[in-house]
C-alpha cells in the first residue's frame, strides 16, 4: 500500500471526489462499527476548532458542553453518525461529500476500525492513503484530544460535512424525520409496501433515495437494488406490480447485506481501519458500469441517465 505525501494526497484527492458520491449506509455502518472499538468512554480533555468551523451553532458553546465528557454509544440514522455523549447529550456528524473521521493513538491512526500499525484514512469516500505524520492537515476541522493523548480528526476538504450538538428532545426531532431502517425488524413486505404506496406519483429511483422515507440508501445502493430486481429506476412507483415490490424488498435486504458483508463499496486507494478495501466493488453490476455489457443477461449494454436528478445506470435489456 502506497503512503502518500500531504500534497500528493491532496492533488489526488481533488481528481477522486468528482464522483461526488456521499458514504451510505454500509459505509458509515462500518465505519461506526469501527470507531466504537476506539474511542467509547475516553474522556474528552480537549477540543480544537478550525476557524473554517463545521460546528452547526456557537462553537464555544459546543466546546464547552463536550469538554470533560465521554462518548459511551455511537449509532447510526441512515447515513447520519449519532455520538451519545455522558451527559444525555448527543453529538451528531454528517461526512457528507469528503468528511473523514480517523482515530490517532500515537502512529496508530484509524478510520472506522481497530487500531493498525500502518495509516488508514477514509469514511467511505474514494479517498487514497496518506502519511500520519501529515496530520493535522490544512482540511482538519476539528480535533477531539482524549485523556490519554489519542485524538479523534474531522477533516473534510469541501466543508459540506457538519457537527452539530443536541439534546434530547432535539435529537428525537432528528430521529423522526428519517424514515425507516432497511435492517428493522418493522421493515418488512407490507410495510414498504405501505410507503410505495404513498409515494405512488414518484419515479422508483426518487422513493428509494428520499431519506424520510427509507434511510440510509444513496446512489450507489439504488441503481445496484433496481437492477438485482429487474426493475428500471425510472418507472413510476404506481406502475410496479405486486411481484416487483416483493422483488425490491427482497433487494433492498440483500443488496445491503453483502455490501455491509464486505465493507460497501469504495474506489482506488481508499481502505478501511484494517487496511482493507470495500470490497463490495468487485460485486456491482450496473453503477461505474456504463458502456459494459450487462453481467446478467449479456446482450444488453449498461446506460447512464440522470433519473431523479442522479445520474443513474441500468441495463435497459433485463430491466424492464
Amino acid at each position: 500500500m502506497i503512503l502518500y505525501s500531504y500534497r500528493e494526497y491532496m492533488s489526488l484527492l481533488a481528481k477522486l471526489i468528482v464522483r461526488k458520491n456521499m458514504p451510505e449506509l454500509p459505509e458509515v455502518e462500518t465505519i461506526r462499527k469501527g470507531l466504537e472499538k476506539s474511542i467509547l468512554n475516553k474522556k474528552i480533555v480537549q477540543i480544537e476548532i478550525a476557524k473554517k468551523s463545521p460546528v452547526k451553532g456557537n462553537a464555544e458553546k459546543f466546546v464547552s458542553e463536550i469538554k470533560g465528557k465521554k462518548f459511551v454509544r455511537i449509532e447510526r440514522l441512515g447515513k447520519l453518525l449519532v455520538f451519545s455523549l455522558s451527559a444525555k447529550k448527543y453529538l451528531l456528524v454528517h461526512l457528507k461529500m469528503t468528511g473523514q473521521l480517523i482515530y490517532a493513538a500515537g502512529k496508530k491512526v484509524v478510520a472506522g476500525g481497530p487500531p493498525h500499525q500502518k495509516f488508514w484514512c477514509g469514511g467511505g469516500h474514494n479517498l487514497p492513503v496518506i502519511n500520519p505524520d501529515t496530520l493535522p492537515t490544512a482540511y482538519t476541522r476539528a480535533a477531539f484530544v482524549f485523556s490519554d493523548d489519542s485524538k479523534l480528526y474531522f477533516n473534510d476538504m469541501r466543508r459540506f460535512g457538519y457537527l452539530r450538538l443536541a439534546g434530547e428532545a432535539e435529537k428525537n426531532k432528528v430521529e423522526r424525520a428519517y424514515g425507516i431502517e432497511p435492517f428493522s425488524k418493522k421493515f418488512n413486505l407490507a410495510e414498504f409496501k405501505r410507503i410505495l404506496a404513498g409515494r405512488e406519483k414518484s419515479l422508483l429511483k426518487a422513493a428509494l433515495l428520499d431519506q424520510a422515507l427509507i434511510a440510509g440508501i444513496g446512489n450507489i445502493y439504488a441503481d445496484e437494488i433496481c437492477f438485482s430486481a429487474g426493475v428500471l429506476p425510472g418507472r413510476p412507483a404506481a406502475s410496479l406490480t405486486e411481484k416487483e415490490k416483493a422483488a425490491l424488498f427482497r433487494a433492498i435486504k440483500s443488496v445491503l447485506r453483502q455490501a455491509l458483508k464486505y465493507g460497501g463499496t469504495t474506489f482506488r486507494n481508499y481502505a478501511n481501519a484494517r487496511g482493507q478495501k470495500g470490497k463490495f466493488t468487485e460485486f456491482l453490476k450496473v453503477y461505474g458500469r456504463q458502456g459494459m455489457k450487462c453481467l446478467r443477461c449479456k446482450k444488453g449494454i449498461i446506460q447512464k441517465r440522470k433519473i431523479a436528478g442522479r445520474g443513474t445506470s441500468f441495463c435497459g435489456n433485463c430491466q424492464k
